[in-house]
């Protein structure tokens, strides 16, 4: 089963400062439908106005990925951690005990675009920690960014899931089998591409069960996460 949510049906949210879509049910939006899927906690997609961001504030038993889409992003922590993400990269934040971080966009004059991504992990009271890299030179359709073994180079989470980075030249696609009882889910970051001829376009997501495997092309090229949960 395939289940679309398109970008236009995401709830919206616009602070001025911040533009938001919300694939779940996050802060004042609330969906007894749609409160996740499976350890797939939050997926929103943010532009952050020039010269403005998110405050010092706190989180605590989550796995929290970033992934820039445009510009840049200032992260300070409570850990010491202080660094800019850029496209191509990815961070990996485990809140644990208990963290405070702030994001700010770097740029005084652009805005900055982004997708955050909360992953429940796999038990409460983990100490916290911090990870980036840059993924932009890895080849291959299919790129591990985050998985419980930090395979492939990916960075580690504490959860039974893998997150992959689908990048698409025109005309390509990718397959990605599911073992018996995984889940996936796929979100269009840019551009448009095809689930077994169903398409979904720029900020669309797709919550995927009970297939053997997802099947993905592209005929004008295309950017998106794969991510595989138990």
């Amino acid at each position: 089963m395939i289940d679309i949510r398109p970008f236009e049906g995401l709830a919206h949210r616009d602070h001025g400062w911040l533009d938001t879509r919300h694939s779940f049910s996050f802060a004042d939006y609330y969906d007894p439908a749609r409160m996740e899927f499976r350890d797939l906690r939050v997926l929103n997609e943010d532009w952050v106005a020039a010269a403005s961001g998110f405050p010092p504030h706190g989180h605590a038993d989550m796995e929290i990925l970033t992934v820039v889409l445009e510009g840049a992003l200032r992260h300070k922590d409570s850990m010491g951690t202080s660094s800019v993400i850029r496209p191509g990269e990815v961070q990996r934040m485990t809140a644990g005990t208990g963290v405070v971080h702030s994001e700010m966009n770097e740029s005084r004059t652009e805005p900055v675009h982004l997708l955050q991504i909360w992953i429940k992990p796999e038990k409460r009271g983990l100490t916290p920690g911090y990870e980036q890299k840059d993924f932009s030179k890895e080849k291959g359709p299919l790129v591990p960014v985050a998985s419980r073994d930090g395979r492939d180079g990916s960075l580690r989470i504490h959860q039974d899931a893998s997150v992959y980075r689908a990048k698409l030249a025109a005309g390509t696609e990718a397959v990605h089998e599911l073992a018996p009882g995984r889940h996936a889910w796929v979100q269009v970051a840019k551009g448009g591409l095809e689930i077994d001829g169903i398409p979904l376009a720029e900020g669309d997501g797709a919550a995927i069960s009970g297939e053997k495997a997802v099947r993905i092309r592209s005929a004008g090229g295309a950017d998106a996460l794969l991510f595989d949960l138990a």
